[in-house]
Protein backbone atom coordinates (compact mmCIF):
# COMPACT_ATOMS: atom_id res chain seq x y z
CA UNK A 1 0.00 0.00 0.00
CA UNK A 2 1.43 3.36 -1.05
CA UNK A 3 2.51 5.68 1.76
CA UNK A 4 1.81 3.18 4.53
CA UNK A 5 3.25 4.21 7.90
CA UNK A 6 5.92 1.87 9.25
CA UNK A 7 6.51 2.95 12.83
CA UNK A 8 8.10 0.63 15.37
CA UNK A 9 5.67 1.51 18.16
CA UNK A 10 2.75 0.22 16.08
CA UNK A 11 3.95 -3.26 16.91
CA UNK A 12 4.48 -2.62 20.64
CA UNK A 13 1.30 -4.04 22.06
CA UNK A 14 2.00 -2.92 25.64
CA UNK A 15 1.98 0.74 24.57
CA UNK A 16 -1.80 0.67 24.01
CA UNK A 17 -3.06 0.10 27.56
CA UNK A 18 -5.81 2.17 29.15
CA UNK A 19 -3.25 3.84 31.40
CA UNK A 20 -1.21 4.90 28.37
CA UNK A 21 -4.24 6.31 26.57
CA UNK A 22 -5.62 8.08 29.65
CA UNK A 23 -2.13 9.53 30.07
CA UNK A 24 -2.35 10.76 26.47
CA UNK A 25 -5.57 12.59 27.35
CA UNK A 26 -3.93 14.28 30.33
CA UNK A 27 -0.98 15.17 28.10
CA UNK A 28 -3.37 16.70 25.58
CA UNK A 29 -4.84 18.95 28.27
CA UNK A 30 -1.34 20.01 29.26
CA UNK A 31 -0.41 20.71 25.64
CA UNK A 32 -3.53 22.86 25.24
CA UNK A 33 -2.83 24.70 28.48
CA UNK A 34 -6.13 23.62 30.03
CA UNK A 35 -6.55 22.62 33.65
CA UNK A 36 -9.82 20.78 33.16
CA UNK A 37 -12.17 19.60 30.42
CA UNK A 38 -15.26 17.51 29.77
CA UNK A 39 -14.20 14.31 28.02
CA UNK A 40 -16.34 12.40 25.52
CA UNK A 41 -15.71 9.09 23.79
CA UNK A 42 -17.43 6.59 21.51
CA UNK A 43 -16.99 2.81 21.41
CA UNK A 44 -13.50 2.06 22.79
CA UNK A 45 -13.12 5.80 23.27
CA UNK A 46 -15.85 5.50 25.90
CA UNK A 47 -13.74 3.37 28.30
CA UNK A 48 -10.93 5.89 27.81
CA UNK A 49 -13.32 8.68 28.78
CA UNK A 50 -14.78 6.72 31.72
CA UNK A 51 -11.36 5.83 33.12
CA UNK A 52 -9.98 9.32 32.55
CA UNK A 53 -12.86 10.63 34.67
CA UNK A 54 -12.39 7.83 37.22
CA UNK A 55 -8.62 8.19 37.62
CA UNK A 56 -8.23 11.94 37.11
CA UNK A 57 -11.42 13.73 38.22
CA UNK A 58 -9.15 16.70 38.99
CA UNK A 59 -8.61 17.12 35.23
CA UNK A 60 -11.85 15.76 33.74
CA UNK A 61 -14.82 17.43 35.35
CA UNK A 62 -17.52 15.48 33.48
CA UNK A 63 -17.79 12.56 31.05
CA UNK A 64 -19.96 11.73 28.05
CA UNK A 65 -19.93 8.16 26.73
CA UNK A 66 -21.44 6.96 23.48
CA UNK A 67 -22.36 3.30 22.95
CA UNK A 68 -20.33 1.73 25.79
CA UNK A 69 -21.26 2.14 29.48
CA UNK A 70 -18.75 2.03 32.30
CA UNK A 71 -18.00 -1.62 33.04
CA UNK A 72 -16.63 -2.25 36.54
CA UNK A 73 -13.55 -4.44 36.88
CA UNK A 74 -14.61 -8.08 37.15
CA UNK A 75 -13.26 -10.90 39.27
CA UNK A 76 -11.37 -12.67 36.49
CA UNK A 77 -9.49 -11.97 33.30
CA UNK A 78 -11.93 -10.60 30.69
CA UNK A 79 -10.70 -13.16 28.16
CA UNK A 80 -12.06 -15.92 30.39
CA UNK A 81 -15.64 -14.67 30.22
CA UNK A 82 -16.24 -14.20 26.49
CA UNK A 83 -18.50 -16.57 24.51
CA UNK A 84 -17.10 -19.37 22.40
CA UNK A 85 -18.62 -22.23 20.41
CA UNK A 86 -17.29 -25.18 18.43
CA UNK A 87 -17.71 -23.15 15.25
CA UNK A 88 -16.92 -19.59 16.28
CA UNK A 89 -15.04 -17.32 18.68
CA UNK A 90 -15.84 -13.86 20.03
CA UNK A 91 -14.38 -11.11 17.84
CA UNK A 92 -12.12 -9.88 20.65
CA UNK A 93 -10.59 -13.35 20.87
CA UNK A 94 -10.09 -13.40 17.10
CA UNK A 95 -8.20 -10.09 17.33
CA UNK A 96 -5.61 -11.38 19.82
CA UNK A 97 -3.05 -13.03 17.50
CA UNK A 98 -0.95 -10.26 15.87
CA UNK A 99 -1.16 -10.27 12.10
CA UNK A 100 -4.30 -12.36 11.64
CA UNK A 101 -6.97 -9.65 11.63
CA UNK A 102 -4.56 -7.13 10.10
CA UNK A 103 -4.12 -9.38 7.08
CA UNK A 104 -7.85 -9.81 6.64
CA UNK A 105 -8.73 -6.12 7.02
CA UNK A 106 -5.86 -4.81 4.93
CA UNK A 107 -6.42 -7.21 2.05
CA UNK A 108 -9.21 -4.91 0.82
CA UNK A 109 -9.47 -1.80 2.96
CA UNK A 110 -12.45 -0.32 1.13
CA UNK A 111 -14.41 -3.54 1.56
CA UNK A 112 -13.47 -3.63 5.26
CA UNK A 113 -14.55 -0.03 5.85
CA UNK A 114 -17.85 -0.25 3.95
CA UNK A 115 -18.92 -3.54 5.49
CA UNK A 116 -18.00 -2.67 9.08
CA UNK A 117 -19.74 0.70 8.97
CA UNK A 118 -22.87 -0.76 7.44
CA UNK A 119 -22.90 -4.01 9.39
CA UNK A 120 -22.85 -2.39 12.83
CA UNK A 121 -25.38 0.30 11.95
CA UNK A 122 -29.08 0.45 12.67
CA UNK A 123 -29.73 0.14 8.94
CA UNK A 124 -28.34 -3.39 8.66
CA UNK A 125 -30.73 -6.32 9.14
CA UNK A 126 -30.40 -8.06 12.49
CA UNK A 127 -30.95 -11.75 13.22
CA UNK A 128 -34.43 -12.51 14.49
CA UNK A 129 -32.91 -14.50 17.37
CA UNK A 130 -29.51 -13.92 19.00
CA UNK A 131 -28.43 -16.47 21.64
CA UNK A 132 -27.47 -14.73 24.88
CA UNK A 133 -24.04 -13.15 24.53
CA UNK A 134 -23.37 -14.74 21.14
CA UNK A 135 -23.10 -11.62 19.03
CA UNK A 136 -20.14 -10.49 16.95
CA UNK A 137 -18.86 -14.03 16.65
CA UNK A 138 -16.20 -14.94 14.08
CA UNK A 139 -16.32 -18.33 12.32
CA UNK A 140 -13.26 -20.46 13.05
CA UNK A 141 -13.16 -21.15 9.33
CA UNK A 142 -13.46 -18.17 7.02
CA UNK A 143 -12.67 -15.31 9.39
CA UNK A 144 -14.73 -12.15 9.73
CA UNK A 145 -15.29 -11.75 6.00
CA UNK A 146 -17.52 -14.82 6.05
CA UNK A 147 -20.27 -12.76 7.71
CA UNK A 148 -19.66 -9.36 6.14
CA UNK A 149 -22.14 -7.80 3.73
CA UNK A 150 -21.02 -5.09 1.33
CA UNK A 151 -24.15 -2.96 0.74
CA UNK A 152 -25.10 -1.94 -2.79
CA UNK A 153 -25.76 1.56 -1.47
CA UNK A 154 -24.83 3.33 1.75
CA UNK A 155 -27.25 4.48 4.48
CA UNK A 156 -28.26 8.17 4.28
CA UNK A 157 -25.95 9.17 7.15
CA UNK A 158 -22.86 7.83 5.36
CA UNK A 159 -21.39 9.03 2.05
CA UNK A 160 -18.80 7.57 -0.30
CA UNK A 161 -16.67 10.64 0.52
CA UNK A 162 -16.74 9.55 4.17
CA UNK A 163 -15.64 6.07 3.14
CA UNK A 164 -12.86 7.54 1.01
CA UNK A 165 -11.51 9.45 4.02
CA UNK A 166 -11.43 6.33 6.21
CA UNK A 167 -9.89 4.22 3.45
CA UNK A 168 -7.15 6.77 2.85
CA UNK A 169 -6.13 6.73 6.50
CA UNK A 170 -6.27 2.95 7.01
CA UNK A 171 -4.30 2.38 3.82
CA UNK A 172 -1.69 4.75 5.23
CA UNK A 173 -1.47 3.34 8.77
CA UNK A 174 -2.81 -0.19 8.59
CA UNK A 175 -4.98 -1.64 11.36
CA UNK A 176 -2.37 -2.73 13.89
CA UNK A 177 -2.63 0.30 16.17
CA UNK A 178 -6.37 -0.14 16.67
CA UNK A 179 -6.13 -3.91 17.02
CA UNK A 180 -3.40 -3.59 19.65
CA UNK A 181 -6.05 -2.05 21.88
CA UNK A 182 -7.84 -5.40 22.01
CA UNK A 183 -4.57 -7.15 22.85
CA UNK A 184 -4.41 -5.24 26.13
CA UNK A 185 -7.78 -6.25 27.53
CA UNK A 186 -6.31 -8.65 30.08
CA UNK A 187 -3.32 -6.38 30.74
CA UNK A 188 -5.74 -3.53 31.51
CA UNK A 189 -7.50 -5.78 34.02
CA UNK A 190 -4.18 -6.35 35.79
CA UNK A 191 -3.10 -2.71 35.74
CA UNK A 192 -6.42 -1.45 37.08
CA UNK A 193 -6.45 -3.78 40.10
CA UNK A 194 -5.51 -0.98 42.56
CA UNK A 195 -8.57 0.99 41.43
CA UNK A 196 -11.16 -1.81 41.72
CA UNK A 197 -14.38 -0.44 43.18
CA UNK A 198 -13.38 3.19 42.65
CA UNK A 199 -16.46 5.14 41.63
CA UNK A 200 -16.68 7.79 38.94
CA UNK A 201 -17.51 10.90 40.90
CA UNK A 202 -18.05 13.48 38.15
CA UNK A 203 -21.33 14.15 36.26
CA UNK A 204 -21.92 11.70 33.41
CA UNK A 205 -24.09 11.11 30.35
CA UNK A 206 -24.53 7.87 28.41
CA UNK A 207 -26.01 7.77 24.90
CA UNK A 208 -26.57 4.57 22.91
CA UNK A 209 -28.81 3.12 20.23
CA UNK A 210 -31.28 0.36 20.91
CA UNK A 211 -29.92 -1.51 17.86
CA UNK A 212 -26.30 -1.13 18.92
CA UNK A 213 -24.64 -4.54 18.91
CA UNK A 214 -22.88 -3.61 22.16
CA UNK A 215 -26.21 -3.61 23.99
CA UNK A 216 -26.67 -7.25 22.96
CA UNK A 217 -23.45 -8.37 24.65
CA UNK A 218 -23.93 -10.78 27.52
CA UNK A 219 -24.83 -8.99 30.76
CA UNK A 220 -24.92 -5.52 29.19
CA UNK A 221 -28.54 -4.97 30.22
CA UNK A 222 -27.52 -5.40 33.86
CA UNK A 223 -24.50 -3.14 33.45
CA UNK A 224 -26.68 -0.33 32.14
CA UNK A 225 -29.46 -0.79 34.72
CA UNK A 226 -26.88 -0.71 37.56
CA UNK A 227 -24.72 2.04 36.09
CA UNK A 228 -25.61 4.64 38.73
CA UNK A 229 -24.05 2.42 41.44
CA UNK A 230 -20.61 3.02 39.97
CA UNK A 231 -21.43 6.41 38.44
CA UNK A 232 -23.48 8.09 41.20
CA UNK A 233 -23.68 11.41 39.33
CA UNK A 234 -25.08 9.85 36.17
CA UNK A 235 -27.42 12.53 34.85
CA UNK A 236 -29.08 10.57 32.08
CA UNK A 237 -29.03 7.41 29.99
CA UNK A 238 -30.44 8.13 26.53
CA UNK A 239 -31.28 5.12 24.34
CA UNK A 240 -32.08 6.17 20.77
CA UNK A 241 -34.68 3.98 19.02
CA UNK A 242 -33.62 2.47 15.70
CA UNK A 243 -30.02 3.64 16.14
CA UNK A 244 -27.11 1.26 15.70
CA UNK A 245 -23.50 1.43 16.84
CA UNK A 246 -22.39 4.61 15.07
CA UNK A 247 -24.36 6.81 17.46
CA UNK A 248 -23.13 10.31 16.64
CA UNK A 249 -23.07 9.63 12.90
CA UNK A 250 -26.47 7.97 12.66
CA UNK A 251 -28.24 10.46 14.94
CA UNK A 252 -26.19 13.67 15.02
CA UNK A 253 -29.07 15.97 15.90
CA UNK A 254 -30.24 13.97 18.91
CA UNK A 255 -26.70 13.38 20.12
CA UNK A 256 -25.70 17.02 19.79
CA UNK A 257 -28.86 18.18 21.56
CA UNK A 258 -28.32 15.78 24.45
CA UNK A 259 -24.65 16.71 24.81
CA UNK A 260 -25.33 20.45 24.75
CA UNK A 261 -28.13 20.07 27.30
CA UNK A 262 -25.79 18.08 29.55
CA UNK A 263 -22.99 20.65 29.20
CA UNK A 264 -25.31 23.54 29.99
CA UNK A 265 -26.35 21.75 33.19
CA UNK A 266 -22.86 21.46 34.58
Amino acid sequence: MQGKVNLTHYGRVDQYTLLHVVGDMVGLLDALGRETAVIAGHDWGAPVAWHAAQLRPDRFRAVIALSVPFIPRGQAYPSKSVPETDDAVFYQTYFQAPGVAETEFENDVRFSVRTSLYGASGDAPQPAIIPEGHVFMVPRKGGMRANWVNPASLPPWLTEADVDAYVEQFERTGYRGGLNWYRNIDRNWQLLAPFAGLKITVPALLIAGDRDIVLAFRGMDQVISNLSKDVPKLRKTLILPGCGHWTQQERPQEVNTAMIEFLKGL
